[in-house]
C-alpha cells in the first residue's frame, strides 16, 4: 500500500479535478442535474452542491450541526440539499472552479480529505450519468491509503474483512484473503461503500462480496449516511 504523492502534488491534483469537474458540469443538460447521483436520496445537483460547500467555515459548519440535531451524517445531507434549492445549477459549477486554488481543510483531517472528496463526488455524479470521468491512478492510490488507514467515516478495512485487494493497474494493496482486482478508481470507490464498483472489480473475494448483503446485485447506490467524505 503506497501514498505516492507529496503534498504539492495532492494539492495540484486536487485543483485539476475540480476544474474539470466544473467542466464537465457545466455541460450537463437540466434534466442530467435532477437524476439520481449514486448515493441513495442525493441527486446530481446535492452532490454538486455538497462540493460547492467546501468553502463553509467551522462556525456556519458547527450552526448546521445544531440544527441537525448533532446527526453529522444528517448535517451533510441537508446542508448539500438546502444549498442545492437555492442556487442555480450554472453558479454551483462555478463555485467548485473556483475552489481549484483552495487548499482548505478541517481541523483533524489531512490534505488528503480534499482530493478524496473530489474523486470519489465526481464518480457519484459522473457514473449514473454515463459520462467517462477516469481518476489519475496515483490520486486515486493516494486516497485510498487514507480510507484504508482511518476509520471513520467508511471504516474501510471493518466492512470488507477477509479480502486482500489489490489494483491492476498501480501498485497498491492492503488486506488479506480472498482477492478482489481491478482498477485502482473502482478499489476507491468499494472502500468508500460505493456497491456499482463491484461491477468493474473481479476475483474471489468479489464474488464473496456480492453475497454479502450490503454489496448485493443491484445495490447501485450507497446509503446517504454514506455519501460524504470528510469535511475540508
Amino acid at each position: 500500500m503506497i501514498s505516492g504523492m507529496d503534498v504539492e502534488e495532492v494539492w495540484r491534483t486536487a485543483g485539476a479535478e475540480r476544474r474539470s469537474l466544473a467542466d464537465l458540469l457545466d455541460r450537463l443538460s437540466d434534466e442530467e442535474w435532477e437524476r439520481p447521483s449514486l448515493c441513495e436520496g442525493w441527486r446530481v445537483r446535492d452532490v454538486a452542491a455538497h462540493l460547492a460547500l467546501s468553502r463553509t467555515g467551522p462556525g456556519a459548519t458547527l450552526i448546521a450541526l445544531v440544527r441537525a440535531r448533532g446527526s453529522f451524517h444528517r448535517m451533510v445531507r441537508d446542508t448539500a440539499r438546502r444549498y442545492a434549492a437555492r442556487r442555480p445549477t450554472a453558479a454551483l459549477a462555478a463555485e467548485i472552479r473556483q475552489t481549484a486554488g483552495s487548499r482548505r481543510h478541517a481541523v483533524g483531517t489531512s490534505h488528503l480529505e480534499p482530493l478524496l472528496d473530489v474523486l470519489v463526488h465526481g464518480q457519484d455524479i459522473a457514473l449514473p450519468l454515463g459520462r467517462p470521468r477516469e481518476m489519475p491512478p496515483r490520486a486515486a492510490a493516494a486516497a485510498a491509503t487514507r480510507v484504508w488507514t482511518t476509520g471513520f467515516p467508511f471504516h474501510a478495512r471493518k466492512n470488507l474483512w477477509g479480502l486482500r485487494i489489490a489494483a491492476t493497474d498501480t501498485e497498491w494493496a492492503a488486506g488479506e484473503g480472498h482477492e478482489v482486482e481491478g482498477p485502482i478508481g473502482s478499489i476507491l470507490l468499494l472502500l468508500t461503500g460505493r456497491p456499482a464498483a463491484l461491477d468493474r472489480l473481479s476475483g474471489a473475494g468479489a464474488e464473496e462480496l456480492r453475497r454479502r448483503p450490503q454489496w448485493e446485485p443491484g445495490a447501485g447506490s450507497t446509503p446517504s449516511r454514506m455519501c460524504r467524505t470528510p469535511r475540508r
